[in-house]
């Protein structure tokens, strides 16, 4: 192991930078805690860098174990001051391991993602909250989904937060990124792939959506969610049931209903 004592060093500046700017493609992945830096290893993961708290080296814990356990596997790990991991980790109560790894998946296109004539993927449009970003990258994987697709002002699905809310999910899954959210649809149109928009009201039962084949469920961000010209061109339009008095749900909640939904639908 070798040791970082400055705030100057290179590799403490390649975790700031990464922390205030992720990497736009998903090359070069900030990872916080034992959880994601051991997911990333399975995944198999090439790691520039693992930093452990200075704290843990005569400690038996989670980090120390993982830590030792990647040092056997042959990648060099970087013991740093408590003090100075505070600027190496971006969160606010650091756990005391994290890294810097590459994401080597091949860049996914839509037409890797809706392959063939079952493709099956979740849409999030203006998902504005790192952490709801994270979380429906998690629930599109649990489900089932064959991937993502970001468009408009989401948060990158790169960044740590969104990374942390995936709970590993955003080192798997096949994301792509569309910034036009109407070029974005009339592409999955030229794919024939049918969208179906989820609003508030005026939908059709998630339970009598015919979910077969290839489709994309189509999610707006937190507040207005869709806009209704983009409703428009979807394909069709879902609506959760809810009790009057219940404007709307959580972007994350409402694409997990529809997902397994889709999914219990698409496995009878």
């Amino acid at each position: 192991m070798r040791a970082i004592a400055s705030r100057q060093n290179p590799v403490v500046r390649e975790f700031r930078d990464l922390a205030d700017q992720p990497d736009p493609h998903g090359a070069r992945l900030l990872l916080d805690g034992a959880h994601l830096v051991r997911e990333a290893a399975d995944a198999g993961l090439e790691f520039e860098v693992v930093c452990l708290a200075s704290s843990h080296l005569d400690r038996r814990t989670e980090e120390s174990a993982l830590a030792l356990a990647l040092e056997r596997r042959g990648i060099e790990i970087a013991v740093v001051p408590d003090k100075l991991f505070a600027a190496v980790s971006p969160v606010r109560t650091p756990s005391g391991i994290a890294a810097i790894a590459k994401r080597r998946m091949p860049r996914a296109g839509l037409d890797g993602i809706f392959r063939g004539q079952a493709g099956f993927a979740l849409v999030g449009i203006d998902v504005q909250e790192p952490g709801n970003v994270g979380a429906l990258l998690r629930v599109t994987e649990a489900a089932g989904a064959c991937g993502a697709v970001l468009s408009g002002q989401s948060a990158s699905p790169f960044s740590w937060k969104a990374l942390r809310g995936s709970m590993g999910s955003g080192l798997r899954l096949p994301v792509v990124h569309e910034p036009s959210p109407a070029h974005l649809l009339e592409s999955l149109r030229g794919l024939g792939v049918k969208t179906v928009a989820a609003v508030a009201r005026g939908g059709t039962a998630p339970d009598r959506v015919r979910w077969a084949g290839s489709v994309a469920i189509v999610v707006g961000g937190e507040g207005p969610g869709l806009s209704e010209a983009l409703v428009e061109q979807c394909d069709e339009r879902v609506t959760i049931p809810m009790a009057p008095t219940v404007e709307s749900l959580n972007v994350t909640v409402a694409a997990a209903i529809l997902l397994y939904e889709a999914r219990r639908q698409r496995e009878s």
